[in-house]
């Protein structure tokens, strides 16, 4: 079952990245094996049941990751494809209206609004 977390929650817990999962096996071969060194308070069958929830997450997450990956990538170069002419025609109309072509005033007016700046916010 997938959980959502809070950013504060995300933020207070202890990772576990590429580099700790050798280890954090290794403990769980350890608590079984030598069992006389764990606290008293460690709920060993709880940790398993998470080390197997990360070993059969894991690989479906990479494959995830790799297709949001190529996905971002596949939407940004579409968004280049049709931001360069979609800002051409842009210029376009904004020369028209300059030369007082009819009709491109309206276009550049709905048009310029994706370029005005918005004030800055006072710091607070």
């Amino acid at each position: 079952m997938l959980i959502a977390l809070t950013e504060e929650e995300r933020k207070s817990l202890y990772k576990m990245g590429e580099a700790s999962r050798p280890f954090a096996e290794k403990v769980l071969e350890y608590v079984v094996s030598n069992p006389e060194f764990l606290p008293p308070f460690t709920d060993v069958p709880e940790m398993q049941k998470d080390w197997k929830a990360i070993t059969e997450l894991l690989p479906i997450y990479n494959a995830l990751a790799q297709l949001c990956s190529n996905l971002d990538d596949t939407l940004m170069e579409a968004g280049s494809e049709v931001m360069v002419p979609a800002s051409s025609y842009y210029k376009s109309v904004q020369m028209a209206t300059k030369l007082a072509v009819p009709s491109a005033k309206p276009i550049y007016e709905d048009l310029r609004v994706r370029f005005e700046r918005k004030p800055k916010r006072p710091a607070a």
